[in-house]
């Protein structure tokens, strides 16, 4: 039997195991539910509840039985279907052709993404494969400021550079389609150039250890179309952002290989930090517009899934490289950005309820779009089965209770309790949340490794901090997932951000207090009622009441460096990548940390239209790579009255669009440059010439 045929075979069955994993244990919960459930309580709201917990505990049971599946790989020492293995980490790349590794940007800090840039290059000039890459800053940055300093980042970084090739910059004026917009315009300029392409995010950051095996990966595995490596969080310095980056350090491993385990070469694509095989991107993997005027309708917002689904669908493996280390990422530093990123994602992932049942899609991939669907979507069925809690309890203690049924009767109806059945219920779900948290630490632990986390004591006290923080946080994701979804139906349009990176600022009081006032509200008032109507239900949902009352101050206090560096001073939260820094984390680092250039002028590089417009050497420079002719279509009027307008005012007076308007018209943008330069008074100090 041929390799591909083996995993194929061996992924049908264990998907099969798998399924009735799941299946008779939510069977069995689901009975149980339902037992305990009030006998004379109403029968719809029973029924009701008895499915929503049915279906959100086989939802949770998805990482249960994934984490199990991932620990017995990593017991075993990986899986016999492991991608990487077999693939040797010595061999020479053939000199016959290049990859090209991608850095979408939109509207980022160019000093992190040209830092990341250059300590990629840096690697892989010391691995001696440098040769075998060229690199591709993608920009569809709209703040001209940005645009600038893009270029002059781009420049320092290319003069830095002792060979000064293999480097290259565009910037997009039509933001078409996004992200996956942004990659269709490099593959159609540029795709036949190259073989394969490793998609970066702006804060992504690879070793060329992990560059180069993925290249060879593909090489020795034509049948392979997607290598997906899972990144881990660096650089990490508020209260969430650590607790989020130990999770991943921790948990992620295990989870990982129990994906692997499932998925094989099914798996997903997760948009960045991965390796996708060209010609057959190219050929199949162009996304459709979804017909409609709903609001699920459009162009396809969570492209890497349906990518995914595209590539496998024409015959090529979609592999998760679970054990490949040397790749890494940066989270969210405050609850507010995560939920703003959450915004945008969870309308890409309900869309994909269009493309459940499109035609040619393998079941795996169905299963990953109703996976991708359900990260949202159980938000909101969660939120519905504490309501019809709610319900039922005002109901068994307001209505009524009838103890002779109509009809006939020896003995009275008495209400039912089965404390042990209780007890199972609660323990079984307690079990599934929380038990692959402690396996996932139990196997560090066995392996020696609990060193790179603090030790055994702190890696321990730090689960424990991170359950904490979870647990207080998931009714602040829940209500806010549960809104997304709501208004995702209503119709209400994603704005595309860019993410926030900046940890130093934190999250000011005010700004917390608009974000989360209603369900800190929601919070206080349900906890409230219920404590007053049913002291016994409340001590059941006091853990998600007191998470809404409490959203304020939680999304203060885990936003701040302080509370993050406290940890760190105290051990806990550690992670590998911290006590045993990779080089490339290290350099990374530093780079960031690194004052920028002198100017000659006091022009932040931030005011990147600023310093176009005054700087002749950044005016060159944007001249050279933006071009100089004037663009069609524009009022030379127009562009004229925008000149006299900054000339007068100075450049704050200018909107971004007529700011952008004047760096795409060369002649123009000449002109006010000469025209500033004879300004004296006040109107050249807001230039920032002195007389």
């Amino acid at each position: 039997m041929r390799p591909a045929e083996k995993w194929k075979k061996a992924g049908s069955l264990r998907r099969a195991i798998l399924l009735i994993l799941i299946a008779l244990p939510t069977i069995a919960a689901a009975w149980i539910t339902h037992s305990l459930l009030p006998a004379q309580g109403v029968t719809w709201l029973n029924a009701v509840m008895t499915a929503l917990f049915a279906i959100l505990f086989g939802w949770i049971s998805v990482g249960f039985w994934s984490s199990l599946a991932g620990a017995y790989a990593l017991a075993r020492g990986g899986d016999v279907f492991a991608v990487l293995k077999g693939i040797p980490t010595t061999a020479d790349l053939p000199d016959d052709f290049k990859t090209a590794i991608l850095f979408p940007v939109y509207n980022e800090d160019p000093q992190m993404v040209f830092s990341g840039v250059k300590t990629v290059r840096d690697s892989l000039d010391r691995s001696g494969a440098a040769r075998h890459f060229d690199v591709f800053v993608l920009s569809d940055s709209t703040d001209p400021d940005v645009w600038v300093a893009e270029e002059e980042a781009f420049t320092r970084t290319k003069l830095a550079d002792p060979q000064g090739s293999g480097l290259y910059y565009r910037h997009r004026q039509m933001n078409l389609k996004r992200k996956s917009g942004n990659i269709a315009d490099f593959c159609r300029r540029w795709g036949a150039d190259y073989r394969y392409m490793i998609i970066f995010d702006a804060d992504s950051l690879m070793s060329a250890d992990s560059l180069i095996r993925l290249v060879k990966v593909m090489e020795a595995r034509p049948d392979i179309g997607v290598v997906q490596s899972p990144p881990k969080a660096i650089f990490s310095q508020t209260l969430l952002a650590k607790t989020q980056q130990f999770a991943g350090h921790l948990y992620g491993p295990v989870f990982a290989a129990g994906l692997h385990f499932w998925q094989l070469g099914e798996a997903q694509y997760w948009g960045h930090n991965a390796i996708i095989r060209l010609d057959p991107f190219i050929n199949h993997c162009q996304l459709p517009r979804i017909p409609g005027r709903s609001p699920l309708s459009g162009d396809i917002l969570s492209h890497d899934f349906v990518e995914s689904a595209l590539m496998r669908r024409a015959g090529y493996g979609v592999w998760l490289a679970y054990d490949l280390e040397g790749s890494f990422e940066q989270s969210p530093p405050t609850l507010v950005d995560e939920l703003i990123r959450d915004r945008r994602w969870c309308q890409g992932n309900l869309q994909h309820s269009r493309l459940v049942f499109a035609r040619g899609f393998f079941p795996t991939h169905r299963a990953l779009f109703i996976n991708g669907i359900m990260s949202y979507g159980s938000a909101l069925l969660w939120f519905f089965f504490l309501l019809a809690s709610s319900a039922e309890a005002l109901s068994s203690i307001l209505a009524t209770p009838i103890y002779f049924p109509e009809g006939p009767s020896l003995f009275p109806d008495w209400p039912r309790y089965f404390p042990a059945w209780a007890l199972t219920l609660l323990s079984s779900t307690a079990l599934l949340l929380f038990f692959p948290k402690f396996l996932a630490g139990l196997i560090v632990t066995v392996k020696g490794q609990a060193k790179a986390f603090g030790g055994l004591g702190r890696l321990v006290l730090s689960i424990f901090l991170e359950v904490m923080v979870s647990t207080f946080l998931a009714p602040v994701r829940m209500l806010f997932h549960s809104l997304f979804v709501v208004t995702t139906f209503l119709g209400f349009k994603v704005t595309w951000s860019p993410q926030n990176r900046d940890s130093q600022g934190g999250l000011t009081w005010w700004a917390a207090t608009k974000f989360h006032w209603f369900g800190s509200l929601l919070g206080i008032v349900w906890g409230l009622s219920m404590y007053v109507v049913s002291p016994g239900f409340f001590l059941w949902l006091s853990p998600v009441a007191l998470g809404l009352a409490l959203s304020i101050p939680l999304s203060v206090l885990t936003s701040r460096v302080s509370l993050g560096t406290l940890a760190a001073k105290l051990g806990l939260l550690r992670t590998p990548a911290e006590t045993q820094t990779p080089l490339e984390v290290k350099e990374l680092e530093e780079r960031l940390n690194a004052p920028l250039p002198a100017s000659l002028l006091p022009i932040s590089f931030a005011k990147g239209f600023t310093r176009a417009v005054v700087l002749p050497a950044t005016l060159e420079l944007h001249l050279a790579i933006s071009g100089r002719k004037r663009k069609l279509g524009v009022k030379k009027e127009w562009l004229e009255r925008l000149t006299a307008k900054a000339l007068a005012k100075g450049p704050d007076s200018l909107s971004p669009k007529e700011k952008k308007a004047l760096l795409n018209h060369g002649p123009e943008l000449v002109a006010l440059h000469w025209a500033v330069w004879r300004l004296a008074g006040a109107k050249a100090r807001r230039w920032g010439l002195y007389e």
